[in-house]
C-alpha cells in the first residue's frame, strides 16, 4: 500500500491518538497543516478505502483506527522507492546511503551491528570490502557541489554590419 505525503501525516496522527476521530487528527495536525476539518475528514475516509484505516460509530462520531502498523507502512514505502529509484536492488540503496550521505561514525557502527545481527555469517565492517567503501564514502559528501556559473558568451560581431 503507497501513502501520498498528507496521508502519511494522516496516519502519524492516528497512531499517535487511537482511536481517532477527524477531529482528534484536526487537532494534532491543524497547525502543522491549515488543513480544514472537510479536508480530514476527506483524508480519512480515503485512507479507509485503502485499507490503511478502519472506521467505526460511536454515538454521533466517527472513530478511525489503523488497520496497518506503523512498521508495515514504512516496510510498503521502502519496497516502494526500492522499486522505484533502485530497480528493486537493496545493495544498490544501501551502497547509496553509505557512499553519497553523511554517516557518522554512530550511524555506521549501528548498521554494521544490525548486519552482523541478521546474518549469522556476516564478515564484520572491518572487511576489505567494507573498508574500501568507507574509505571512498569519506572522501564524498551528501550534496554534490553546484558546478561554477559560466560567464556570459560574448557576442561576435562577425557577419553583422
Amino acid at each position: 500500500m503507497r501513502l501520498s505525503d498528507t496521508e502519511w501525516t494522516v496516519m502519524r496522527a492516528v497512531w499517535q491518538r487511537t482511536p481517532a476521530s477527524a477531529r482528534d487528527v484536526l487537532d494534532v495536525v491543524g497547525a502543522e497543516t491549515g488543513w480544514a476539518y472537510t479536508t480530514v475528514k476527506t483524508l480519512l475516509v480515503r485512507l479507509v478505502e485503502k485499507g490503511a484505516l478502519e472506521g467505526s460509530r460511536r454515538g454521533n462520531v466517527d472513530l478511525y483506527e489503523p488497520r496497518i502498523t506503523r512498521t508495515q507502512a514504512r516496510a510498503a514505502a521502502l519496497r516502494s522507492l526500492l522499486d522505484r529509484a533502485f530497480d528493486g536492488a537493496f545493495g544498490t540503496l544501501f551502497q547509496h546511503l553509505v557512499t553519497e550521505e553523511h554517516l557518522s561514525k554512530t550511524d555506521r557502527a549501528a548498521l554494521d551491528r544490525l548486519l552482523a545481527e541478521s546474518v549469522p555469517d556476516a564478515a564484520p565492517a572491518s572487511s576489505a570490502r567494507a573498508a574500501a567503501v568507507e574509505k571512498r564514502a569519506a572522501g564524498k559528501t551528501s550534496r554534490r557541489p553546484a558546478a561554477a556559473p559560466r560567464p556570459p558568451r560574448e557576442r561576435s560581431s562577425r557577419g553583422r554590419s
